[in-house]
């Protein structure tokens, strides 16, 4: 694991950081936290009523605060952050810092088939979501990209086949010992 012991995985709306964070957390035998899940839990109610009523700075500073929160824990644990956690430099130095960052790198067009029925996703509704969608990669490449340490390209693979790849990138940079993802996915396949 990284040197605090958490992995953050980072990327647009629907990259499937909240998919793929689950498995690898199992695949770990770690904690996974949703930083999104987090912050509806201390608002007390949903990110999309907040950010409709409050607007987008109030919820980006509720949401900075909930990564510093998670990120100053000792242990373990494999974090999904939000789409946007990228946009505020401090979240970038503080994901960097204290912990190791994959970027689950999508395509607008993918994401856009992941997405195209999806409701709860604020960001997104509006009249032309791929147009949205192209807009919001343009500005947030470059952003994961500084962030992250490791870059995984999400169009063709299964959520298996990107646990995988995550498994893999970490153990060939010696950040987790690869017969405990061995032990992990053997208890797993064998019940």
């Amino acid at each position: 694991m990284s040197p605090t012991g958490i992995i953050a995985l980072v990327g647009m709306p629907g990259g499937g950081k909240s998919t793929v964070g689950k498995q690898l957390g199992r695949q770990l035998g770690v904690r996974f936290i949703d930083s999104d899940a987090e912050i509806e839990h201390r608002l007390g109610e949903s990110i999309r009523s907040f950010f409709d009523r409050e607007g987008e700075a109030a919820f980006r500073d509720i949401e900075g605060q909930v990564l510093q929160r998670i990120l100053s824990e000792d242990g373990e644990l494999v974090l999904g952050t939000g789409g946007g956690s990228v946009l505020r430099e401090a979240n970038r130095e503080l994901l960097h810092s204290r912990s190791t960052v994959l970027y689950l790198r999508s395509t607008p067009e993918d994401l856009f088939r992941r997405l195209r029925h999806d409701t709860q996703r604020p960001l997104l509704q509006v009249r032309d979501p791929l147009a949205k969608l192209r807009e919001l990669y343009a500005q947030r490449d470059p952003l994961y990209r500084r962030c992250a340490h490791y870059v995984l390209e999400t169009g063709r693979p299964s959520v298996h086949g990107l646990v995988n790849m995550a498994l893999m990138q970490l153990e060939l940079a010696g950040l987790i010992d690869p017969a405990r993802v061995a032990a992990t996915v053997g208890a797993q396949q064998h019940p």
